[in-house]
């Protein structure tokens, strides 16, 4: 992987100095590889569609992982309801009730800004390993996970569920749900994507969590609580990628 540097902020007086660090995938990574080393795959609009980006990303070690008394309350909640099938490739790129769903969720709860068609088709075009959980009731979409998954991981990176659903824990069902097919499929990492500020709180009632603290993988979740609190008062800057690559 190549890598790319943004000068994003710096606090001079205490010589901090803060860069962006983006990845190139190229052709001979591997890709277990890349999200083990605190990359993401990156999805904006017009972006290079083999560029990751490196984050304060969270993963669960699946053999790891329990359930807690809040998480076995959720999993009683919904367990038993729907039907779960896998769209891959072809299938899941032709797909309208997948589409018309995300695009739906995304519009109404983060604003239509957030996931619009043209992101949509960017993601389903790329050259991953992409398949979606399809949840249903009676025949009807409920619910859908986009994930990358390959080998030992997954990465649980988009979901949607019906509005009718809102603000009753299913969300967190798909997560704890996902972190169970994950273990079926005997994985070894299940990827929650980041963990900044407080809108990201609910991953830390995940148990065994860790994160990348830019270095390595950290499991002190009191800690990635404390840095989650602080995020609102750290400097923010330009993002702007350079086109500069280093080896």
């Amino acid at each position: 992987m190549r890598t790319r540097f943004a000068e994003f902020g710096h606090t001079y007086d205490s010589y901090s100095f803060g860069y962006t660090v983006h990845g190139e995938r190229e052709s001979s990574d591997n890709l277990a590889s890349v999200y083990a080393d605190g990359f993401l795959p990156y999805s904006s609009v017009g972006a290079d569609p083999n560029l990751f980006y490196m984050s304060r990303s969270v993963r669960v070690p699946v053999a790891q992982h329990t359930a807690s008394s809040e998480n076995r309350r959720i999993l009683r909640k919904f367990d038993g309801q729907f039907t779960c099938e896998y769209l891959e490739g072809d299938a899941l790129r032709a797909s309208p009730e997948f589409r018309t769903l995300m695009l739906t969720y995304f519009a109404e709860r983060h604003g239509a800004q957030v996931m619009p068609a043209e992101r949509l088709e960017q993601i389903l075009a790329r050259d991953l390993p992409l398949r979606a959980a399809a949840y249903s009731k009676d025949g009807t979409p409920v619910a859908y996970v986009l994930e990358v998954a390959e080998g030992p991981f997954m990465h649980y990176w988009y979901s949607c569920y019906s509005l009718a659903h809102v603000n009753g824990s299913l969300g967190m069902w798909l997560m704890l749900d996902a972190i169970r097919r994950a273990a079926q499929e005997g994985r070894t990492y299940v990827y929650l994507g980041t963990a900044y500020g407080e809108k990201a709180r609910y991953k830390t009632n995940v148990l065994a969590l860790e994160y990348w603290d830019g270095n390595t993988w950290q499991a002190d979740t009191r800690r990635l609580a404390e840095l989650m609190k602080l995020d609102g008062a750290h400097l923010s800057g330009s993002l702007a990628l350079p086109s500069r690559l280093h080896a």
